[in-house]
């Protein structure tokens, strides 16, 4: 990839050279000095491109058989700005629609506040995605049902999915020390019904079963390594007393047992990952009320 990038770059192939080197980024840890070399390499590129070069006019054959619609189909495929702005309505209906469904479910205050650390949560995912300089859509909303952020894995590490997925938690996690904080500044029972909710939305998002965040990050995860969350889990459980650990640990078990879907290689900076976060949930988990602290959603 590298040869072919550097051959179209002394053709005067800018454009095409950029897309080359970025085709090889995926291949690299993200953290890599390659990888950050490609990065910067491909943005240089891209503005030397842009001086020297300026974008090829492009014929709309297909737009001439529209008749006086022509010029509005020209208009819609060159308009970059306007395919975003499509995509990002996409976005605000969806979460209008879900943060509705909340709102009218527990009242306007604790509706807005559960919808935003959901949509905190994705935004963990797509900022993920989108520093590792991976192609993503803006998070889509189901109302009653979740989030989902759509992205290209293809030839992306399995060590670098695990990641992604984690990232998501991980930003709830900040999300719920934040509500905290403001429970214990202001003493508003809202604030700590919401930093609970938000640490039981993300562990039950870390079972490690099915499409959930847990059950991708398990994907890179060896048979002892899946051991080791299983019994992290347990540990959590006997400890803290918390039934979301008891679940965990049951999803975690069912993983041990599945030899269908064992990596080649295994990752022990994803397994560092993933028990690092479920132990900052059971510490945080752990100063929150246990009991009701006074707020009725309404």
């Amino acid at each position: 990839m590298a040869e072919q990038a550097k051959a179209m770059e002394r053709k005067g192939d800018l454009r095409q050279a950029r897309e080359q080197w970025l085709m090889g980024l995926p291949l690299l840890p993200h953290n890599s000095r390659q990888a950050n070399w490609i990065q910067q390499h491909a943005r240089s590129l891209e503005v030397a491109s842009d001086r020297v070069q300026p974008p090829p006019p492009r014929e709309y054959k297909w737009a001439k058989r529209l008749g006086p619609l022509g010029p509005i189909a020209i208009v819609l495929a060159k308009s970059k700005a306007l395919l975003g702005a499509i995509f990002k309505l996409k976005f605000l209906l969806s979460f209008s629609a879900f943060m509705g469904f909340y709102w009218a479910a527990f009242g306007w205050r604790f509706g807005i506040g559960f919808a935003v650390l959901i949509l905190l949560h994705e935004m963990g995912h797509f900022v993920d995605i989108k520093r590792r300089g991976l192609p993503a859509d803006m998070p889509v909303f189901l109302p009653g049902m979740g989030a989902y952020v759509r992205w290209q894995a293809l030839g992306v590490s399995m060590e670098t999915r695990a990641a992604i997925s984690l990232a998501g938690p991980l930003a709830g996690f900040l999300a719920s020390v934040a509500c905290a904080v403001l429970w214990w500044q202001t003493g508003s029972p809202l604030w700590a019904a919401l930093a609970r909710s938000g640490v039981v939305l993300n562990l039950l998002n870390l079972i490690p079963i099915w499409v959930l965040d847990g059950g991708q990050a398990a994907l890179a995860l060896s048979k002892v390594e899946r051991a080791a969350l299983l019994t992290t889990s347990l540990a959590l459980w006997l400890v803290l007393g918390e039934g979301i650990f008891f679940l965990l640990s049951l999803g975690a078990g069912y993983r041990l047992f599945l030899t269908d879907d064992l990596p080649a290689h295994p990752s022990r900076v994803t397994t560092v990952y993933f028990i690092g976060v479920l132990i900052a949930f059971g510490f945080f988990l752990r100063l929150l009320p246990t009991q009701n602290v006074g707020f009725v959603p309404q």
